[in-house]
């Protein structure tokens, strides 16, 4: 094995991304087809996440296009200190960040932080008991019955269209842990917001979704 693949490996030997040194180890080989299959598993979803701070489509993908040049130029850097999404997610923000600000045309990156629908409740609180549990449970809405599997399309849309009216905020966060599947630690990271302000615009916005599920359902 070359010096090289053999440092890196040790880098990054984490049990809790244990396939992580492998594909590294392949990329800074030089390995074309490992680095085709990252892309093609994440370049979506670097797009969506661009689409997050900046304006417009073609913005976001010249920033998804500088994230994969930064990953490449920086792999030797990458020493597991997280998983290789976060860290691929981190320079997508970072550079989306930066093309936001320095275009006007999206929220400022502080802006993540601060929840202007705050004063606003998604869900009311007669629905909670004191101790913070549902009082009255929402109704089911994605039982396997025939015609709900018929209008599980109808359904992702609705979900799309809501996390696409979210405040800024509760839309990151939501997209990274619901939609991207990343955990508390990892979305606090590269969102650059505390675990506690994490906590509640995921709250706010999962009981907005919530709650535009069950007007849907109530309207079949």
């Amino acid at each position: 094995m070359p010096e090289r693949s053999a440092r890196a490996r040790q880098r990054i030997d984490n049990p809790a991304h244990p396939d992580d040194a492998a594909l590294v180890e392949r990329l800074l080989a030089g390995d074309e087809a490992a680095f085709s299959g990252l892309v093609t598993q994440y370049h979506g979803r670097l797009l969506r996440l661009a689409l997050l701070f900046v304006s417009d489509r073609a913005s976001a993908e010249e920033v998804v296009q500088d994230t994969w040049l930064a990953v490449l130029t920086g792999l030797r850097s990458f020493e597991g200190r997280s998983g290789l999404k976060t860290w691929i997610f981190s320079i997508l923000t970072n550079r989306a960040k930066t093309r936001g600000q320095r275009d006007k045309r999206s929220v400022p990156f502080s802006a993540l932080s601060h929840d202007p629908g705050e004063g606003d409740r998604a869900v009311s609180p007669s629905r909670f008991t004191e101790a913070g549990s549902w009082s009255a449970p929402p109704e089911q809405w994605d039982a396997d019955t025939p015609e709900r599997l018929l209008l599980r399309r109808e359904t992702r849309a609705l979900i799309d269209r809501t996390i696409a009216g979210l405040p800024p905020g509760q839309r990151a966060v939501v997209t990274l842990r619901d939609v991207e599947g990343l955990d508390s630690t990892e979305a606090c990271n590269i969102l650059e917001i505390s675990e506690t302000n994490q906590r509640v615009l995921l709250h706010r916005a999962r009981a907005r979704i919530r709650t535009a599920l069950e007007q849907h359902v109530q309207k079949r």
